[in-house]
């Protein structure tokens, strides 16, 4: 890996957790307009993908190539009601994955980081790609929560 990714991920998780976590609830909760998520439910979306990204980054190092599922977005933050959960619970969960995904990243073998992976519709990348892709997502959305 050209980047330390596991680097990136625990320089982004020690910038940002405690200015997360000194969020005021109103703020966290209130929705920009109707058809946009809350910071709280843009922090569960950032979950969301944590969890769906620890699988990919796990099941591409025992195969030749991956084929994973996409997944809908929208419906797994309104069904898990990240907008009713406790704010400090979450920022402490993405806190945690975050810090475990720098762990399994640094431990993924150099040979893996080539194995293709397809996930859902979108072009074949390699598991390297995956990383980088993730990283690239999380401090996109991490903006967008301090937008306003």
């Amino acid at each position: 890996m050209q980047i330390d990714f596991s680097e990136v991920i625990i320089s982004i998780e020690e910038r940002e957790r405690e200015r997360l976590l000194a969020m005021k609830e109103d703020d966290v909760s209130r929705k920009p307009s109707k058809d946009k998520w809350s910071k709280k439910e843009i922090l569960g979306h950032l979950i969301d993908s944590a969890s769906n990204n620890h699988q990919k980054f796990l099941r591409a190092q025992f195969a030749d190539k991956l084929v994973f599922p996409d997944y809908s977005q929208k419906e797994w933050v309104e069904t898990q009601d990240y907008a009713d959960e406790n704010w400090r619970l979450l920022v402490e969960l993405w806190s945690a994955l975050n810090l475990h995904l720098a762990h399994v990243i640094d431990r993924i073998p150099p040979e893996k980081l080539t194995v293709q992976c397809k996930i859902g519709d979108d072009d074949v990348i390699t598991l390297e790609g995956v990383v980088a892709g993730y990283v690239r997502h999380m401090e996109h959305h991490l903006k967008q929560i301090y937008e306003d």
